[in-house]
């Protein structure tokens, strides 16, 4: 199985390169394209192997939600010319991600186990259960570390270190929860549950945009509906579709990116399993059956995409 772990192009007009996480980012003026590699990540740790057909799985998902949303809040995006590529705007991005959670799983959970009431300093109520709903959905924002993990911050830690203006953090939350709720409307139309996402906002020539990727897998945590009481009632676990799997996988084998551990061995067969399920995200999520592509020549068919878009 191929995949695309980096790209090394070098274009006319280039003004800037940047290696994200998951994405190779090449810069021309005020406008960017994004490619969206086969490279995972978690923990804040890139994981050693690349997993095929990761990158276009989560940038065509992404394509159809920003599409979705975009009467309700702008973002960055120009085009989408390939699966693996995004042309957009370059924004300047706010240092801070919005959390947004309507169930309590994942690392909320894992904090209300550990005997915490408040979450970024949101306060939730006592008697609750892993993946029980929320009374109403809450913002918990991180921090955007360029090195390490991202952190928990409040509402007030984000205003008091003027890392947001009162404005447009108001701003923010009102896009946060209107991006939330068309989300889960999106969801329960395939017969999901948007249990938690993250948004990520920029600035471009003074107006906030909703960039990066919007209601993916990699991005989203989402439950089954069909089975969800039944399961909350009996104390099952959830049946999920998210990369929690990876996580867990990563967890069972001593790994949760603190100093010291390390990353399990992803042999043939566990990055097969993790293609396959990405595979299966995308079906859930779109309703479509990922078409089957040819990795002869992927680099070249994105690079002239690319120039196409910006010439």
């Amino acid at each position: 199985m191929q995949s695309i772990k980096e790209t090394h192009f070098n274009f006319k007009g280039q003004t800037g390169f940047y290696r994200g996480k998951v994405r190779d980012v090449y810069y021309f003026g005020d406008t960017m394209a994004m490619v969206a590699t086969d490279r995972i990540s978690a923990f804040d740790v890139i994981l050693p192997e690349a997993i095929p057909d990761k990158g276009r799985v989560l940038n065509q998902i992404a394509a159809k939600n920003l599409q979705a949303t975009k009467h309700l809040v702008p973002n960055w995006v120009l085009s989408t010319p390939d699966p693996n590529v995004t042309i957009g705007f370059k924004c300047d991005p706010f240092p801070v991600e919005m959390v947004v959670r309507g169930y309590l799983a994942g690392h909320a959970a894992r904090e209300y186990k550990a005997g915490k009431r408040t979450v970024c300093g949101v306060a939730l109520p006592e008697g609750l259960k892993e993946n029980d709903k929320l009374p109403t959905p809450i913002i918990t924002p991180t921090t955007k570390a360029k090195v390490g993990h991202d952190e928990d911050i409040s509402r007030e830690e984000i205003l008091s270190r003027g890392l947001v203006t009162a404005k447009d953090y108001e701003q923010l939350e009102d896009y946060t929860l209107k991006l939330y709720n068309k989300g889960c409307e999106l969801a329960a139309a395939r017969g999901l549950i948007l249990v938690d996402t993250k948004y990520e906002f920029g600035k471009h020539n003074g107006t906030i945009y909703l960039i990066d990727e919007v209601h993916t897998p990699d991005s989203s945590r989402y439950f089954y509906q069909q089975g969800y009481s039944q399961r909350q009632q009996q104390g099952e676990p959830q049946k999920q579709l998210s990369k929690e799997f990876v996580r867990q996988w990563l967890i069972e084998n001593g790994f949760q990116g603190k100093d010291g551990q390390k990353v399990p061995e992803m042999t043939p067969a566990i990055v097969k399993s993790i293609a396959e399920r990405y595979q299966e995200l995308y079906q859930q999520v779109t309703g479509e059956t990922l078409a089957p592509i040819s990795y002869d020549f992927i680099l070249e068919r994105i690079e002239r995409s690319i120039v196409k878009s910006i010439n």
